[in-house]
């Protein structure tokens, strides 16, 4: 989702600055990160929680959120774009994986592995906004 993994920036603009990548790649930032890390925990937690009622249910949410955000991004905030969206697809996306996982964490796991999630998707809501924001804006500008 407009990440350092996939070779993209922390969002429009991001990364321009000197020190933003190396001859290995670009560097991570806090809030790609906490964003990856929660994106791991939803495809872990999502099918761990779908399975009991349907193999298939869990197979299906793995591809779905990896494949949306993969397919769907904003252009500026990804190297290599598939399907152009305004900025608030991506947000809404985002806002998708911290949804699930926090929701499949708290159903599939017990409390100890569960309030950990929580705390990180709250901690990536809270590190997003300066994206979110140049994400609106340049929806805003095109």
């Amino acid at each position: 989702m407009g990440d350092t993994r996939a070779g993209g920036g922390g969002g429009p603009g991001a990364g321009a600055g000197p020190g933003a990548g190396s001859a290995a790649g670009p560097r991570a930032d806090l809030p790609s990160v906490l964003r990856f890390a929660t994106e791991l925990c939803a495809w872990v937690a999502a099918p761990w929680a779908l399975a009991g009622w349907s193999v298939t249910a869990a197979v299906a949410s793995v591809v779905l959120l990896i494949g949306l955000p993969t397919v769907f991004s904003t252009p500026g905030d990804k190297a290599q774009v598939i399907v152009a969206v305004p900025g608030a697809v991506t947000i809404a996306l985002v806002l998708l994986q911290l949804v699930v996982a926090v929701a499949a964490s708290w159903s599939a796991w017990p409390v100890w592995a569960a309030v950990p999630v929580t705390a990180l998707a709250g901690a990536c809501l809270v590190a997003e906004r300066s994206r979110w924001r140049g994400l609106l804006a340049a929806t805003a500008r095109a």
